[in-house]
């Protein structure tokens, strides 16, 4: 883990730098000692924004859109994402790459900041901003572990199972070969952060930042995940009682930020911020994912929306049509399928990220909305057979979305239930990163695997993968195994 600890190394030094007038004092070449880097509850307040700077969806975004079945290669396609398309991935893939890095980086920072915080005493005045920072910085730390957890553990369900380096130290020796912990060590580690978080943090500043909601919703997608069903739907509920589903207008101006009714986290993206910069690059420009330029014709559409998407929405009153689809924008081919240059006329822009006019393609990552709380309900009412409460909850995300009301879906069976619940999952979160682990979680359970269209898979590999297959867990990067000898490699990688 040489890489990962040399990274989090430089990025608190960085962080400080720019922070600490005494950071010249520093004396230590091998370590950043926290008795110089942090002196002060200002200085322990940037080092935690250091740790926010770290905590990046877009990488998650790209991955799961182009490996499952969200996007196809569009018109200004050079050979972007080819790889993925074609259910490639390897320890060299930079999606996986940034994944861990950014969140191991977001994890060293979080770490520096809580020892740190032991060599300084606060005023009175500064005790409530001195509990916050603390509190937050281990909600920062339990949210980064879930994160790699979800993605490069095989089964996050087996206790026994590698999950990976568990990091609640600052590594004094940047040299150390760490193994991968298992899940039962990574549980332990992110609930006693979460409860410690829940207990430190008493301010309210708003849905950027972690606070109490922010923390029960954590929870909620931690227990779900986990198959804590009873937990994650008391967590859910509570949640749906200050944060209600949102309307059509108010679901479509979600992403382009001038509505939050649904939004109870998001990973704020500013003009001229440090994430001011292309998505795949690692940066807010999510909407760079897809497009060169802008979500228009002229846009440099590399990746466009999937077509076995486009037709389950097609031709509906759903609200996440035109927010994910530029319709005035698109060409829509209806004799697509036996169109051999159906990449050239069947154009279909990806509209989830087009950006404000100040700028292009950039906005805010919604990472937790009132939307998956209510899924999560459904999927603990399928947990228990609860078939009609599935349905009713389907029903209300549904006539929120259309505007009106809809029919009451019928469920014959459980696995019935955890399709439908997938299938809505797939609208609802299209482009915002869940699909993957949506598929590796719940694929089996609901009989659901990547759903391509026909005419797209003819000119890649294959249409789907088994949701068993080993490709639905990440590999340890290429930069953590050359760093780290000791490192734990996933099955087949």
């Amino acid at each position: 883990m040489k890489t990962t600890f040399k990274t989090i190394l430089l990025l608190a030094i960085t962080v400080v730098f720019y922070n600490c007038e005494n950071a010249i004092d520093i004396e230590q070449p091998g370590r950043l000692g926290a008795e110089n880097a942090f002196q002060t509850v200002a200085d322990l307040q940037s080092g935690l924004l250091g740790a926010y700077d770290n905590l990046d969806t877009t990488y998650e975004i790209g991955f799961t859109a182009s490996f499952t079945d969200e996007v196809f290669k569009g018109t200004d396609n050079g050979g972007q994402n080819f790889a993925l398309q074609n259910f490639n991935v390897n320890t060299s893939n930079g999606f996986v790459s940034n994944l861990w890095v950014s969140y191991y980086s977001a994890i060293g920072l979080a770490n520096r900041v809580l020892e740190a915080a032991q060599t300084i005493t606060p005023s009175e005045a500064e005790q409530v901003d001195y509990n916050n920072i603390l509190g937050e910085a281990y909600a920062i730390r339990a949210y980064a572990h879930f994160k790699i957890m979800a993605y490069f553990s095989p089964d996050m369900r087996d206790g026994t199972a590698l999950a990976g380096v568990l990091m609640d130290f600052v590594p004094s020796d940047i040299f150390a070969n760490p193994v991968r912990a298992t899940n039962d060590a990574f549980v332990s580690l992110i609930n006693s952060d979460l409860d410690n978080a829940a207990s430190l943090i008493t301010k309210d500043q708003g849905n950027i930042f972690f606070n109490q909601d922010v923390i029960t919703a954590i929870k909620a997608r931690f227990n779900t995940y986990l198959g804590n069903y009873a937990v994650a739907d008391a967590l859910a509920a509570d949640l749906l009682g200050s944060y209600p589903i949102a309307n059509t207008t108010q679901y479509s101006n979600m992403y382009l930020d001038t509505d939050e009714t649904e939004v109870i986290f998001k990973l704020k993206r500013v003009i001229n911020g440090t994430k001011d910069r292309q998505g795949t690059g690692g940066g807010g420009w999510a909407g760079s994912l897809f497009a060169f330029v802008d979500a228009t014709a002229g846009g440099g559409q590399f990746m466009e929306i999937s077509r076995s998407v486009y037709n389950i929405l097609d031709g509906t009153a759903d609200v996440r049509l035109g927010r994910n689809v530029n319709l005035a924008e698109s060409t829509i081919d209806p004799g697509y399928a036996t169109n051999p240059g159906f990449v050239n006329s069947d154009v279909l822009i990806v509209n989830k990220y087009p950006g404000t006019a100040a700028k292009n393609l950039l906005n805010d990552l919604k990472d937790f909305r009132s939307a998956e709380m209510l899924l999560i309900r459904a999927e603990a009412a399928a947990n228990t057979n609860a078939l009609g409460d599935v349905a009713t909850f389907i029903k209300e995300l549904r006539d929120a979305r259309y505007g009106s009301a809809q029919p009451t879906p019928t469920y014959a069976s459980q696995q019935e239930a955890y399709g439908a619940i997938l299938d809505e999952r797939r609208l609802e979160f299209l482009f915002e990163g869940h699909r993957y682990l949506d598929l590796k979680i719940l694929g089996a359970a609901g009989n659901r695997s990547i759903d391509r269209d026909a005419t797209e898979c003819a000119t890649l590999v294959g249409c789907t993968l088994p949701v068993s297959d080993y490709r639905f867990t990440m590999p340890i990067p290429q930069i953590e195994v050359t760093g780290n000898p000791s490192i734990q490699q996933n099955p087949n990688y």
